[in-house]
C-alpha cells in the first residue's frame, strides 16, 4: 500500500510495536491494530494495569519507610540538641527530588503543547478534507441545476424558434441529449452525499475531547509545580504545618501522575500499532461507516499508479458530451442566427451557460484527483503518528519523572520535619519584641531580683 506523502513511521512507532502483549490470561495477543477485539483490548488494559501495579508498589514502599521510620528511631540522649548526623543530607535529598519534579514539569508542558498540536493538526485536515467534499458536491449540484434550467428554457424556446426548420430543431434535440447525459454523468460525481460519516463532525468531536485532555493536563501540571513549590518554600521556612499539608497533596498527586501515567502509556502503544499500518484499518472502517465502493477508497487513501481513478469514465464522457454540445450550439449559431434573428437570445445564453458549466467541470476535475484528499491523509497521519506521538512520549517521561520525585519527597519530609525546631511559634520572632513570651519572662525574673 502507498504512504501518504511526507509520513513514514518513526523509530518511536516501531520500538513500541515490537513490544510484546498479552491478555489477562497472559496469552500472547498480536500487535496489530484492533480495538474492536476483547483480546487487544485487554492487552492495552493490561499495559495501563502496569502504572496501578507501580502505585501499588510506591504506596507500599512508602508506607513501610514511614513506619520504620517511626517506631524503630533509636531514642535521642536526653537533653540532645543537634540534629542527628546526615540530617542535612536528607533535607538537601528532598529538595533535589523536587527540583526534578520541576524539571519533569516542564517537559509535561512541552508534551502536552506537542499532543494538542498533533491534534490541531488532525482536526485541521479534517476540515480541509470537509471543505473538498462540500466543494464538489456544490459544483456539482450547481452544475446538474444550471444544465437542467437550461434545457427547460432556452432549449426549449430555441426548438419553438426553429420549429420550421427540421434539421434544426434535431440539432438543437441532440443538444438536449446531450445536456441531459452529462447531466446524468455529473450526478455520479458527487459521491460523499448522503454517506453518514462526516470529516466535519469527527474534527469538532476530536476537538471537544481535545479541550479538556489539554485542560486537564494543564491543571495537573500546575498542582504540582505549587506542591514543589510550597514544599520547598516550607523546608526553606521550616514550617511543620505547610510541610504536612503538603506532603498530603504530594501523596495526591502521586496517587494522579500514576493514574495518568497508565493512560498514557496504554494510548502510546495503541497508537504505535495503529501507525504502523494505518492504511488498512482506515479503509475498512471507512468503508463500514460509509457504505461507499472499496475502489474509490483504495483510490484516495492510496493515491498510487497501481489503482485508477473510478470517475474516470464519468468524466471522459461528460467531457465529450460538453464537446458535442459546444459544436452543435456553434453550428446552430452559423445556421440558425442568419434566418431566425430569435434564436441568438437563447443561444447566447447557452453559450454562457455551457461556459460556466466547463469551468466547472474543470474544477472537477481538480478536485477530483487523489491528490487533494491524498495530502489531507497524509496531514493527518502525521499530526497523530509524529507531534501527537512524541507528545504522549514526553507526557509519559514526565509523569515517570513526578512519581519518583514525589515519592522520592514524601520518604525525606519526615526526616526533614524532624530537623526543623521543636516549635514553630517564636522562631521568627524579634528578641526586641515586648509580646514575646521570652522576654516577658526575663523582665519577670528582673521584677523579682529587684524587690
Amino acid at each position: 500500500m502507498g504512504a501518504p506523502p511526507g509520513y513514514r513511521p518513526s523509530a518511536w512507532v516501531h520500538l513500541l510495536h515490537q513490544l510484546p502483549r498479552a491478555d489477562f490470561q497472559l496469552r500472547p495477543v498480536p500487535s496489530g491494530f484492533a480495538p474492536q477485539e476483547q483480546e487487544y483490548q485487554q492487552a492495552l488494559l493490561l499495559v495501563a494495569a502496569l502504572a496501578g501495579l507501580g502505585l501499588g508498589l510506591s504506596l507500599i514502599f512508602i508506607a513501610v519507610y514511614l513506619i520504620r521510620f517511626c517506631c524503630c528511631r533509636p531514642p535521642e540522649p536526653p537533653g540532645a540538641k543537634s540534629p542527628p548526623p546526615g540530617g542535612g543530607c536528607i533535607t538537601w535529598s528532598c529538595i533535589a527530588a523536587l527540583l526534578v519534579g520541576c524539571a519533569g514539569i516542564g517537559i509535561g508542558f512541552y508534551g502536552n503543547s506537542e499532543t494538542s498540536d498533533g491534534v490541531s493538526q488532525l482536526s485541521s485536515a479534517l476540515l480541509h478534507a470537509n471543505h473538498t467534499l462540500s466543494a464538489i458536491d456544490h459544483l456539482v449540484l450547481e452544475t446538474v441545476e444550471r444544465l437542467g434550467e437550461a434545457v427547460r428554457t432556452e432549449l426549449t424556446s430555441l426548438e419553438e424558434v426553429l420549429a420550421q426548420r427540421t434539421e434544426l430543431v434535431a440539432a438543437a434535440r441532440g443538444a438536449r441529449r446531450q445536456a441531459e447525459a452529462v447531466t446524468q454523468q455529473l450526478q455520479g460525481l458527487a459521491f460523499w452525499r448522503g454517506v453518514p460519516l462526516s470529516p466535519l463532525q469527527v474534527a469538532e468531536d476530536v476537538s471537544f475531547v481535545e479541550e479538556y485532555r489539554w485542560l486537564a493536563y494543564v491543571l495537573l501540571l500546575l498542582l504540582e509545580l505549587l506542591v514543589c513549590l510550597f514544599t520547598l518554600l516550607g523546608l526553606a521556612k521550616q514550617s511543620k504545618w505547610l510541610v504536612i499539608v503538603m506532603a498530603v497533596m504530594s501523596l495526591l498527586v502521586l496517587v494522579l501522575s500514576w493514574g495518568s501515567m497508565g493512560l498514557e502509556a496504554a494510548t502510546a502503544v495503541g497508537l504505535s500499532d495503529f501507525c504502523s499500518s494505518p492504511d488498512t484499518y482506515i479503509l475498512n472502517l471507512t468503508e463500514e461507516e460509509t457504505g461507499l465502493d472499496s475502489d474509490i477508497l483504495n483510490y484516495y487513501f492510496l493515491c498510487n499508479q497501481a489503482v485508477s481513478n473510478p470517475f474516470q469514465q464519468r468524466l471522459t464522457l461528460s467531457q465529450r458530451a460538453l464537446a458535442n454540445i459546444h459544436s452543435q450550439l456553434q453550428g446552430l449559431e452559423r445556421e440558425a442566427v442568419p434566418h431566425f434573428p430569435d434564436a441568438q437570445k437563447p443561444l447566447l445564453s447557452l453559450e454562457e451557460t455551457l461556459n460556466v458549466t466547463e469551468g466547472n467541470f474543470h474544477q472537477l476535475v481538480a478536485l477530483l484527483h487523489c491528490r487533494g484528499l491524498h495530502k489531507d491523509y497524509g496531514a493527518a497521519l502525521r499530526g497523530l503518528c509524529e507531534d501527537a506521538l512524541e507528545g504522549l512520549l514526553l507526557l509519559l517521561l514526565f509523569s515517570l519523572l513526578s512519581a519518583g520525585a514525589l515519592a522520592t519527597a514524601l520518604c525525606s519530609l519526615p526526616r526533614a520535619w524532624a530537623l526543623f525546631p521543636p516549635s514553630d511559634d517564636y522562631d521568627d520572632t524579634d528578641d526586641d519584641d515586648p509580646f514575646n513570651p521570652q522576654q516577658e519572662s526575663k523582665r519577670f525574673v528582673q521584677w523579682q531580683s529587684s524587690i
